[in-house]
């Protein structure tokens, strides 16, 4: 089976193809990606409709690329994958019409992704993983912990209230001063700097829920940033270490309690699973490994490059989906959001639409 994969939900414009062998396993015979982390700098972040436009000017060159990397013609593929959603609408009608495109010229299955579920069924792409397992997505857009039980069988167990985790690091390092993308810089300041400097809050601590909240803790670096204005570098570090602590601590947390709700109602996950562009910040990464070991799990982070938006991963999930009978119409339409779990509710207090895609 040998799918075509299209991603343009924000500012990476990704094609790939990837071919699902007899035995569920995975080959990449290409994963072409392009940032656009150069247009949207002097902007301190993504810019929707330049994006749209970057979107328009690349990807068809990319598709070609990808296509010729892979050693495989249109007339071969079985399915052609893109991301309907959830993201920036320009950007989603930019990929999937693309597809759309390649589908009814060449007559081949369309399969409409959605851009969560193609992060949750990443680590499949690069481990042997059965079902079920707990899913830590952390990014720019989104904070869910998820049942993963199955390809379209999802049961959110825990969101954010408010800032997704990825945001929250890119508005720190803003407030900061600190160059976009700004998740890397506060990171990379973090590793010099005092953790215990400052006194950060660790939101929704000893909470019953698996929910995340963030906002009120780059509230509090905002207003200790204003307290000691002028900064020193050696005070954006302490900063950043603090900032990151923080998010440490309460990641922990909700997990521990995210674990602990999916072993309640699904049993033992096989493994924990992190995705999204936040699994590549290190610290969390070793992070991730105590909470797996304390929930007598293991953990499953997939290469940094799979982490990110790509088009691997919707080349995947279309795969996957292909391989159940899932295929979708040309008439389906772009979503700007789209929940991963069609039933899950707003946790009280949710603010942020962002992180109910």
């Amino acid at each position: 089976m040998l799918v075509l994969g299209v991603e343009t939900t924000c500012d990476e414009t990704a094609a790939a193809v990837v071919e699902r062998l007899p035995d569920g396993s995975a080959r990449i015979l290409s994963n072409i990606v392009r940032s656009q982390t150069e247009e949207h700098a002097p902007y301190g972040g993504v810019v929707p409709e330049i994006a749209a436009r970057a979107h328009v000017e690349l990807l068809d060159g990319l598709i070609a690329r990808a296509m010729t990397e892979s050693g495989v013609g249109f007339q071969q593929l079985s399915g052609v994958a893109a991301a309907a959603g959830p993201g920036l609408i320009g950007g989603v009608i930019v990929g999937l019409t693309t597809a759309k495109a390649i589908a009814l010229v060449h007559g081949t299955p369309l399969i409409a992704v959605n851009h969560l579920e193609a992060h949750a069924l990443t680590p499949r792409l690069t481990s042997r993983l059965e079902f079920p397992y707990c899913l830590f997505l952390a990014s720019g857009g989104h904070t869910q912990i998820v049942a993963v039980l199955g390809v379209g069988d999802y049961v959110r167990l825990g969101t954010t209230v408010d800032d997704a985790m990825g945001e929250a690091f890119d508005k720190v390092a803003k407030m900061l001063g600190l160059p976009y993308p700004g998740g890397p810089q506060v990171e990379r300041a973090a590793a010099s700097g005092d953790a215990t400097r400052f006194n950060f809050p660790r939101p929704m601590l000893g909470r019953p829920d698996a929910n995340f909240s963030l906002s009120g803790l780059k509230t509090a670096v905002r207003n200790e940033a204003a307290r000691i204005d002028p900064l020193e570098p050696r005070d954006i570090s302490d900063l950043c270490a603090g900032f990151q602590a923080a998010v440490l601590e309460a990641t922990a947390d909700r997990l521990g309690v995210g674990l602990r709700l999916f072993q309640e109602r699904f049993g033992m996950p096989r493994a924990l699973v992190a995705a999204g562009g936040v699994a590549a910040n290190q610290a969390i990464r070793a992070s991730l490994e105590g909470i797996a070991a304390r929930a007598r799990t293991t953990l499953i982070i997939p290469p940094p490059a799979l982490c990110t938006d790509n088009g691997a991963m919707i080349a995947w999930a279309g795969a996957e989906r292909l391989a159940t009978g899932l295929t979708d119409s040309l008439e389906t339409p772009p979503r700007a959001r789209w929940l991963l779990d069609a039933k899950a509710q707003a946790p009280a207090g949710f603010a942020n639409t962002r992180a109910g895609f």
